[in-house]
């Protein structure tokens, strides 16, 4: 079982199930359920983390503007509605808005590619040509670049006040997740006293996709230095969906064994979601355990990772 916090609610997803539910301006609590669709390359290695990192990344962000649409008020939808999205409202059907939904979506990966990606390896670059750079010492800063790129990002996000009430969601989650593994009843009480942390979290995914580039560029760039700026940026985007493909299956891994060497492995990520959780409100918890139950499967085993 996982989810995903939104806005004033979380999205649970279960083996069969998948529902969000998002607190209303009223205060009650709107829940829509969807079926959990299962796909021919999620029995392989490696393909499979590429192809659900896609299909995450749309139907997280459709949740999202649903969740949006949900928890604003009608003066607040009103405020924030621009003129683009009140002409698409009249005049494009729901298969075009769609359509432009994964366009967003896809320039959210591509804004992503270039600032923890391109942007690295750019200012490298820039760098090389004011001062003679050798091989380990472009390889090492722009490691050191992409992670601290990676991290004050992060850092910046969790001080903003609307990224900040999502990421005490984000904890909610985890507390609700937890508390359901831990084999508890699904009440506030209970959930409250479980950890904000958890393995499988798409925080800890990102901070190791940074971490397990880092490595394999590490190793190519030694191995086949490559000085044009360009170039680098071209092999490091072909080595993208090996990349994610890795961390998809080193996280699966991690998040599904409890042993000191698991564990030991999942510490980055979990430090890292210091940034992205926030110890929920009791009304938080709420949502989160309303979500949960939609998704629970009536077979314990079917929950497994």
């Amino acid at each position: 079982v996982g989810g995903q916090a939104l806005m004033e609610g979380i999205m649970m997803r279960g083996p069969k199930k998948i529902c969000c539910a998002v607190r209303r301006p009223d205060g009650t609590i709107d829940l829509s359920e969807s079926e959990v669709r299962t796909h021919w390359y999620n029995k392989i290695p490696l393909v499979r983390g590429v192809c659900n990192m896609a299909d995450n990344l749309y139907s997280g962000y459709k949740y999202l503007m649903h969740s949006a649409d949900i928890s604003m008020t009608e003066e607040e939808q009103e405020e924030s509605e621009s003129k683009l999205d009140k002409w698409l409202d009249e005049h494009a059907s729901p298969a075009v808005q769609n359509a432009l939904m994964t366009v967003s979506a896809c320039l959210g990966v591509i804004l992503a590619i270039f600032l923890f990606t391109f942007l690295p390896t750019f200012l490298t670059g820039l760098l090389g040509n004011v001062v003679e750079l050798g091989r380990w010492p472009r390889v090492i800063l722009e490691s050191v670049l992409k992670m601290a790129i990676f991290l004050g990002y992060m850092f910046l996000c969790s001080r903003l006040k609307e990224i900040h009430r999502m990421f005490e969601y984000h904890g909610a989650e985890h507390k609700t997740i937890a508390c359901y593994e831990a084999g508890e009843e699904l009440t506030v009480e209970n959930v409250r006293r479980h950890s904000r942390f958890h393995p499988r979290c798409g925080t800890s995914f990102m901070l190791v996709v940074i971490i397990v580039a880092i490595l394999i560029n590490t190793v190519i760039f030694a191995l086949f230095p490559v000085d044009n700026v360009f170039l680098r940026m071209l092999i490091q985007l072909l080595l993208l969906p090996l990349v994610v493909g890795i961390t998809y299956e080193f996280n699966r891994y991690v998040g599904g064994h409890d042993n000191p060497v698991t564990n030991f492995l999942a510490r980055p990520g979990l430090w890292m979601q210091n940034f992205t959780t926030n110890e929920p409100d009791d009304s938080m918890i709420e949502v989160a355990i309303a979500s949960m139950k939609r998704v629970i499967p009536d077979d314990p085993n079917e929950a497994l990772y």
